[in-house]
């Protein structure tokens, strides 16, 4: 069974770049195509249980907003004449939440629904867009763009500001602290479950966003936070572990344990990537070591929990 990328490619290939070639020869050199955007398959993690709803063979074709007025309506046409079917897939159920994001759109529709109207030009701007849209915003693949102007967008976006980075660590640093190393054993010795097992969830998001970080890479959205931190060469061992702790929530004893070793491991990947010179497992004043490192004094200065 293909996954979706593989499938979109194949289709693409079957029958997009034939169509384009012989209906739009004169502005082939102004097409991008790939996939890339919302939902398992640009991420490469869509299985059989994806196939229940919006799954369908098909791909994208991006445009500036120039090209769409000249000739945006004639290719959406030619898209909308491809074959429904490939490979005996076609599109059985649609969710009430689906997008109709494959097919015919602008460059600057694609981004927008991301980062807004423009590239992010400061670090405030930067920091209001969550690392999950920044994660489906450069994912997938392109498979071609001779024209460039998607892939610009694309590149810039990979290149976040490292004061920006190094925030959301301290950020995420912080929490784990507050969390996992102090609270939730306190919420269990109070008898409040619910409350422990939200401090350990919350934990867990933020101990597996600090490992993106670390990797210089965006963190996806809850549903695959976990999927994906498990590919990552830094510190991604460590999400079987997670999973163990969310899987028995209240088991204070054995999570206690896996959190202050989680922890001390992730003190010393700190230590080791020369962003601290702090000792010892307590995360706390790992957070505010992270901080001084931020040349932006107004970021360096403002809280460092965001």
């Amino acid at each position: 069974m293909r996954k979706g990328l593989e499938l979109a490619r194949a289709y693409y290939e079957q029958y997009g770049r034939p169509m384009l070639e012989k209906e739009f020869p004169d502005v082939l050199d102004r097409i991008a195509a790939g996939l890339c955007g919302h939902g398992s398959e640009c991420f490469g993690y869509d299985d059989a249980v994806s196939r229940d709803h919006d799954f369908e063979p098909g791909f994208c074709l991006w445009l500036t907003d120039e090209d769409e007025r000249a000739f945006g309506f004639r290719l959406f046409r030619a898209y909308r004449r491809l074959p429904q079917e490939f490979e005996g897939i076609r599109l059985e159920n649609k969710s009430l939440f689906g997008s109709d994001f494959k097919g015919v759109h602008t460059i600057r529709q694609f981004y927008s629904f991301y980062i807004g109207e423009h590239l992010p030009q400061t670090n405030e701007e930067w920091l209001q867009i969550p690392d999950f849209y920044l994660a489906e915003a450069t994912n997938g693949e392109v498979f071609t763009d001779p024209l460039g102007e998607f892939t610009r967008t694309r590149q810039a976006l990979l290149e976040r500001p490292e004061d920006v980075r190094l925030k959301k660590l301290g950020s995420c640093v912080f929490y784990m602290a507050q969390l996992g190393q102090y609270n939730y054993a306190r919420c269990l010795k109070h008898g409040e479950k619910a409350a422990a097992a939200s401090a350990l969830a919350d934990f867990c998001r933020n101990a597996a966003q600090a490992c993106f970080l670390l990797n210089h890479a965006y963190a996806p959205y809850y549903k695959w936070l976990f999927r994906a931190m498990r590919e990552l060469p830094v510190m991604g061992q460590w999400e079987p572990v997670l999973a163990e702790m969310l899987a028995m929530p209240c088991d204070e004893k054995a999570n206690v344990q896996k959190i202050e070793e989680l922890c001390a491991a992730l003190a010393q990947e700190l230590r080791k990537q020369e962003l601290v010179k702090v000792q010892g497992d307590y995360l706390e004043p790992y957070a505010y070591a992270i901080g001084e490192n931020i040349y932006d004094s107004a970021l360096r200065n403002s809280p460092v929990m965001l």
